[in-house]
């Protein structure tokens, strides 16, 4: 278990800082790294430290969890937290037999149940890559087995690092019968603590990698967007060697079948300034509802044993304020570039291989997103859907959601109340809203729609006050016949 410490100071700028120590790895032979050993001297940081926060920090340790849920559980509650946040990995990567895509392994995790039993990349990418620039790092001290090491090999560190701040190293199996030690995360900590304030990450993953004695193997080091920078923002553009893996590891949440919630296993969060207990594997919180980011149904490029597809196109550019030229005489005019897409992946969508579409609509998405950016209207288009996508698919909550951060990102671009895209966003969102039935999840959307609705009323009188009693009504008491 962690030593308590309290931070140096109280309220702060940047306000107390929160950190999330994983180390998980299969069961018996399975396992690659003792992911474990890491924690120790990590927890022996004054959190004040490890978060590079005067305010203090709230630090989790999470050892050995057996279900992805309970991961995901915790990797949103960080996500949520307002001030600066680190997440710690340390343990091994494999690939899941059907989809060929980069999972955590947890401690029931086996080849074959990789897909259900481990960690998915892309939902860790999806939760923290919401959050403002700058403010989150992970940290990773990983090993990747047989099925992982050879594609991540090809792809460079960008194929992880999609979308995240992303300092540490990964490594190739040990021989069979060996076991790796989490030798980065000990420097790394052993520098933290021998430090009066943390330095720059850059400087201290570079100094880490030197006292474990990494860069002259095989392994990759992950040394964050940009050297030099304290603090790389989370979004920066990956490098061009990473068009493959990170197409679909990276920022988007991908949609697609969801996810059941399972049992969810247990951790204290100490107060402003503690060090929390350890999760055990075992878990022993009742069942929480998490809905998974969802999983893209294809490998990326990078995951293709032969004759990859072709990276997809840059996205439409944004639609011009003005009319545009007409063609040169005796050229015909130029259709959508786009429309044949839109029509695949709504032809798959109707066709009822929602999986397949949700697939497509990810990868475009990802691309603008790398490629334009969070708030661009390529990025918007493409949540739109997304969004579009969910309705057909008869998962009115995820439609709803979606529509509200339509609604929220043409806002956050200056774009008027009364527009009509963004009231068009409201309003689709509040319609699919009414067909939500699970009365959870129809109670947790109604904050955020009532408060769009109050910015946003619409055309029609009276919505505002509709969404209102409707959220009444699921905050009474279900009648039981």
């Amino acid at each position: 278990m962690g030593n308590d410490r309290s931070g140096t100071g109280a309220d702060t700028v940047s306000g107390p800082g929160y950190a999330l120590l994983l180390a998980a790895g299969p069961a018996g032979r399975q396992r690659l790294m003792d992911a474990a050993a890491a924690l120790p001297q990590l927890a022996a940081v004054p959190p004040a430290a490890l978060l590079g926060t005067p305010g203090g920090a709230s630090v989790v340790q999470l050892v050995d969890p057996a279900d992805p849920q309970t991961v995901l559980t915790h990797l949103r509650t960080a996500a949520a937290h307002p001030g600066p946040v680190l997440v710690h990995l340390a343990g091994q990567l494999t690939l899941d037999a059907k989809q060929r895509l980069p999972h955590l392994a947890l401690a029931r995790t086996t080849p074959r149940t990789a897909r259900y039993t481990a960690l998915p990349w892309h939902w860790l990418a999806a939760e923290l890559g919401r959050r403002p620039p700058g403010s989150t790092v992970v940290v990773a001290d990983l090993v990747a087995d047989e099925t992982a090491w050879p594609p991540l090999r090809a792809a460079g560190p960008s194929g992880l690092a999609a979308g995240l701040t992303l300092y540490g190293t990964v490594a190739p199996a040990p021989p069979k019968r060996g076991m790796a030690t989490p030798d980065y995360s000990r420097a790394f900590a052993g520098l933290l603590r021998g430090a009066a304030e943390r330095p720059p990450l850059a400087l201290l993953h570079q100094r880490a990698a030197m006292e474990a004695g990494l860069g002259s193997g095989p392994e990759l080091l992950l040394d964050g967007a940009g050297p030099g920078e304290a603090d790389p923002a989370p979004d920066a553009a990956p490098g061009p060697e990473a068009a493959g893996w990170a197409g679909q590891t990276g920022l988007a949440e991908v949609a697609g079948a969801a996810g059941v919630a399972g049992p969810a296993g247990a951790a204290g969060v100490a107060g402003a300034a503690g060090v929390a207990g350890v999760a055990g594997s075992a878990g022993a919180a009742g069942p929480v509802a998490v809905t998974p980011p969802r999983m893209p149904p294809g490998p990326p490029e990078s995951f293709l044993s032969a004759d990859p597809r072709p990276a997809p196109p840059s996205p439409r550019p944004p639609q011009p304020t003005h009319a545009p030229l007409p063609p040169p005489p005796g050229r015909a005019p130029v259709a959508d570039p786009l429309a044949a897409t839109h029509a695949a992946i709504f032809e798959a969508a109707n066709s009822g291989r929602h999986s397949e579409a949700a697939s497509m609509a990810a990868a475009w998405e990802q691309e603008a997103l790398r490629t334009a950016g969070p708030r661009s209207d390529e990025a918007i288009h493409w949540l739109e859907v997304r969004a579009d996508l969910s309705r057909i698919a008869g998962d009115p909550a995820r439609a709803c959601e979606l529509w509200l951060a339509v609604a929220d990102a043409r806002l956050g671009n200056g774009e008027p109340v009364g527009h009509p895209e963004v009231e068009g966003a409201v309003d689709r969102a509040h319609h699919q809203w009414q067909f939500v039935q699970d009365r959870a999840r129809a109670g947790a959307l109604a904050p955020p729609l009532m408060e769009l609705r109050s910015r946003v009323p619409g055309r029609r009188p009276g919505a505002l006050e509709a969404v209102r009693r409707r959220a009444e009504l699921l905050r009474a008491p279900a009648r039981t016949r």
